[in-house]
Formats: structure tokens, C-alpha cells, sequence
């Protein structure tokens, strides 16, 4: 929920105490739900953390790699976007929708029978290898540009300048907490992300956390009009 601020109006630190803390959950909640997906990225991750091989560096460089994006995002759109007001209730908008329309799938998934599994076998990787298929995974899948830069980076933009930290570090903290428990904790979570019904729940979830957002963000556009 973005909070309700006009430009040029002065933030004092009570405003920013008492806002950065949802600020920082909604970035939360966006980018756990945007990322909890079964991918390319998160299979390998997994693979990596089964294997034991070079876990702490793929898992840094994956949840770094996130954090850049977002940053750039939040902090080029709200360039973009702080003269364009127009623009913004546009994109806002487009975004609500985009969210709406992920929830839908995600509990059209729900109904449906998914697992995650790690590629079993193959020769194992050496440190450099291991990093070029991160960098592979994660910054040419066109998707993270859409999911991070325009519509992390278009909601986190509604946000007040003051307030725009506590939305990237919701956003960052969310990459880094599924990265380091997806690689970390691979050998507990693999036998559950193989189980169906662990995913229709998971994905039941993200929709219900998706809806929730999108209406968030409606609200804030019709209040600002």
C-alpha cells in the first residue's frame, strides 16, 4: 500500500517511522510472491544445494543479482515517473491489473498437480561454471526484468521518496530469505517441493497474497485521482 503523500510536502521522521515498516512488508510480499515459482533459476539453485557445491557464492550472487535489479527499478522508475503523474496512475494501474491477473494463475495452478525437482546427476561444477550458469539463469530470463524493473520498480515508485529504501530492502530482504533457504536447506525442502500438494498450497497462497496487493494498489491510485 503505497502511503498517502502529496510532492513537496516536507517528511519528518515520525511519518517515516510510522510508515516504513508496511512499506517494507509490501515490498516483502510482492517479491516472495513473484519469485516462489518453480523456474529454471530456483531448480538450479536447489541443485546446487543438494550437491553442496558452491552454495554461499550462487545463493550471494543470485540475491545480489535481485537487489541491483530492484534498486534500479524503484529508483529509475521513480525518476521517470516523478514528473509524469499521468504516467504513473497509468502504470499503477497496469500493475494492479498485471497483479490480479497473477493471482488468477497462481490459483489456477493450485488446482493443477506441480514439483519442483533438482536435474539429478552430471559431472559437478567448478566455482567459475557455477556463477556463469547463475548469471545465465537469472539475467537472461526476460521475465526478471518484467517482474523486478517495471513492476517491482513501477509500485515501488509510488512510494515517497523518504520511503523508497524500506520498499527495495522489503523487496531485497525477500530474494536473499528464499535464496539462502532454497540453497541452505535444500536436503529438507526437496522431498517437500517434489510433493504436489505442497505447491497447490503454496500457489494458493500467492494468489490470495497477489489479490490482496492489487486492490492495495487500486485503492492508492482512485485516492490519488
Amino acid at each position: 500500500m503505497a502511503c498517502h503523500w502529496q510532492a513537496g510536502t516536507p517528511m519528518n521522521p515520525t511519518f517515516i517511522t510510522a510508515h516504513g515498516f508496511p512499506v517494507f512488508v509490501q515490498g516483502l510480499m510482492l517479491s516472495l510472491g513473484l519469485i516462489i515459482a518453480i523456474g529454471a533459476q530456483n531448480a538450479f539453485v536447489l541443485r546446487q544445494g543438494l550437491r553442496r557445491e558452491h552454495v554461499g557464492k550462487v545463493v550471494l550472487f543470485c540475491a545480489v543479482a535481485d537487489a541491483a535489479l530492484i534498486a534500479a527499478g524503484v529508483l529509475g522508475m521513480a525518476q521517470v515517473l516523478g514528473q509524469r503523474p499521468g504516467l504513473a496512475r497509468a502504470l499503477a494501474l497496469a500493475g494492479a491489473v498485471f497483479l490480479a491477473v497473477y493471482g488468477w494463475r497462481a490459483w489456477r495452478r493450485a488446482r493443477q498437480a506441480h514439483q519442483l525437482k533438482a536435474a539429478a546427476g552430471g559431472a559437478g561444477l567448478g566455482r567459475t561454471a557455477a556463477l556463469a550458469q547463475a548469471a545465465a539463469f537469472t539475467l537472461l530470463n526476460p521475465h526478471v526484468y518484467l517482474d523486478t524493473v517495471l513492476l517491482v520498480g513501477t509500485i515501488g515508485a509510488q512510494q515517497p521518496p523518504a520511503l523508497h529504501g524500506w520498499f527495495i530492502a522489503g523487496a531485497s530482504s525477500a530474494s536473499l530469505l528464499w535464496f539462502v533457504s532454497l540453497g541452505f536447506g535444500a536436503r529438507w525442502l526437496a522431498p517437500w517441493f517434489s510433493r504436489p500438494r505442497a505447491w497447490q498450497v503454496l500457489d494458493g497462497l500467492i494468489g490470495l497474497t497477489m489479490f490482496v496487493l492489487s486492490a492495495l494498489l487500486l485503492r492508492h491510485v482512485f485516492a490519488g485521482t
